[in-house]
């Protein structure tokens, strides 16, 4: 079981880092590095592009399974 979780871990861990790559930067400057901006924050999900969806997904499953990695050993 920790065997095939630590593989999923890797795997996210690479899927993650290449998506992250693969988004274009914002120029906002240090405002936008710090969620700075004239954005209403009602509906922030829909303005999320598709990257960044998969990106956030794929952070939440990186955090599950690293709590269950640690839970394991």
């Amino acid at each position: 079981m920790r065997v095939l979780l630590s593989l999923v871990h890797i795997i996210v861990a690479v899927l993650m880092i290449a998506v992250i790559l693969l988004q274009q930067r914002k120029q906002g400057g240090f405002s936008g590095v710090f969620g700075g901006g004239t954005q209403a924050d009602s509906g922030q999900w829909q303005r999320f592009t598709g990257l960044t969806k998969i990106t956030i997904g794929l952070a939440v499953i990186f955090m599950i399974t690293s709590f269950f990695l640690v839970y394991l050993s």
